[in-house]
């Protein structure tokens, strides 16, 4: 698998993204905002633009990232 092209390491299991939340002036640039909610993986991916949201101290914390699979939000991992 390939790694995501953003890892964000967060602390609360609900989280948006817009895809241009650290570009400034970049909301024209970004996504649609969406909440995901971070499972029991301990990480969810954002379906827009691949970033990665991982919960510190979650299961996913510290692990490597390219061996997990996929999961967008609401999804279960094949």
């Amino acid at each position: 698998m390939i790694a995501p092209p953003e890892l964000s390491r967060v602390t609360t299991a609900r989280v948006a993204c817009d895809g241009a939340t650290d570009i400034p002036g970049g909301a024209a640039l970004g996504h649609p905002r969406v909440f995901l909610q971070i499972d029991e993986h301990g990480y969810v991916d954002c379906g827009y633009c691949d970033r990665r949201f991982v919960l510190i101290g979650g299961p996913a914390d510290g692990a490597d990232q390219s061996h997990l699979p996929d999961i967008a939000s609401g999804a279960s991992p094949q």
